[in-house]
């Protein structure tokens, strides 16, 4: 509860290490957010400018693109009368996974579609896994679980594999690094390989691997549950939604989100900053209205995506793709949380809505 402890811990990272991955982790998820030392600072370089800001105005498109299918399908659902009652939350999750799809492996994002199921299938076995009581060597016993979570760790494997291997030969041939985030990390890794002359500076291929299996983890997971509690909570306070609609189409009017708009949006910034504090006692998005900094008088009291050297490099992007989605919604439609809807935030690794996220959409 000591904002001076928290800022200590977060930023002595020689004396303040993760604990270890237990097995069970290390079949989900590995990569830059297991590593400690040395190996996290070489990661932690070579990913950085897959993160860079220029390079993510290069995927403002593909959150358009993304967001644009889903808000279809809405259209389309809501188009008899004007409006309908609708769970938002599976679709808020296919547009994170479509998005991150996209942006990490650009023409392959079919087939990053199929790695982030096996992702997800993964992820809800390692749940089981936490809540059912140890026993030392389990995890050596051929059981059904046991079985699909090596095998699906083996098909991740293999499906990343295949991708990297066809990139590596792109790059050989001569071809244009693309902007996605597996092509910048492949020849950030290239690069630092080179200039040094030593494999052992750049990343292994099981390494780039695991690091592309933390996109998608990482990367969809997060971004959909904010958009969710953002939705929810802009029902509940309509005259938030109200306001942030205004701003939105101030920038933008009907037309798509771009990035220079997008960096302009401060109330739609303070909304989010406000989610990102879940769960609050109230909703008060105006302590956000002078930044961060100003609304924490400088202490380490809100730290949503980490604090100190270790704090999460993909922050830039979720808050992006989070803006840009946001936006879209408010542009097409207003909404209300539904007499069905049933408020009961659950932990299953991050913050869901345990019965979904039932509103009322209203076509605009």
């Amino acid at each position: 509860m000591n904002p001076e402890h928290i800022r200590e811990i977060t930023s002595k990272l020689s004396i303040f290490q993760k604990p270890g991955d237990t097995p069970d982790t290390k079949l989900l998820v590995q990569g830059l957010v297991s590593y400690d030392g040395d190996k996290w600072a070489k990661h932690r370089k070579l990913m950085t400018p897959s993160f860079h800001v220029e390079k993510l105005k290069h995927m403002v498109p593909s959150f358009c693109t993304c967001a644009g299918e889903m808000l279809s399908k809405w259209e389309k659902i809501v188009s008899t009368n004007g409006s309908c009652e609708l769970d938002v939350w599976p679709d808020l999750r296919t547009l994170t996974c479509d998005a991150i799809s996209r942006t990490a492996f650009a023409s392959n994002y079919k087939e990053g579609t199929r790695i982030f199921e096996l992702q997800t299938e993964q992820a809800q076995y390692h749940l089981k896994a936490v809540q059912s009581v140890y026993f030392p060597g389990w995890r050596f016993l051929p059981t059904k679980r046991n079985r699909r979570m090596k095998q699906i760790a083996k098909d991740v494997h293999e499906s990343i594999r295949k991708i990297i291997n066809a990139r590596l030969e792109a790059m050989e041939a001569g071809e244009a690094c693309a902007d996605d985030l597996l092509s910048i990390l492949l020849e950030s890794n290239s690069k630092e390989i080179d200039y040094h002359g030593d494999k052992g500076f750049g990343m292994s291929i099981r390494e780039v691997i695991e690091e592309c299996k933390l996109f998608y983890f990482a990367g969809q997971e997060t971004t959909s549950v904010l958009l969710v509690w953002t939705m929810i909570l802009l029902s509940r306070y309509p005259n938030w939604q109200a306001r942030a609609r205004e701003e939105v189409l101030q920038h933008f009017g009907t037309n798509k989100p771009d990035l220079d708009g997008l960096n302009h949006l401060k109330l739609v910034t303070m909304i989010l900053h406000e989610v990102l504090r879940l769960y609050p006692p109230e909703f008060k998005p105006e302590r956000f209205a002078d930044g961060v900094s100003n609304a924490t008088n400088g202490k380490v009291v809100f730290f949503p995506f980490g604090w100190g050297p270790r704090i999460c490099i993909g922050q830039n992007f979720a808050m992006l793709e989070a803006k840009v989605a946001l936006a879209m919604i408010l542009q097409r439609f207003s909404f209300e949380l539904s007499p069905s809807y049933t408020h009961a935030p659950r932990v299953v690794l991050t913050l869901q809505p345990q019965y979904g996220a039932h509103l009322i959409l209203h076509k605009l």
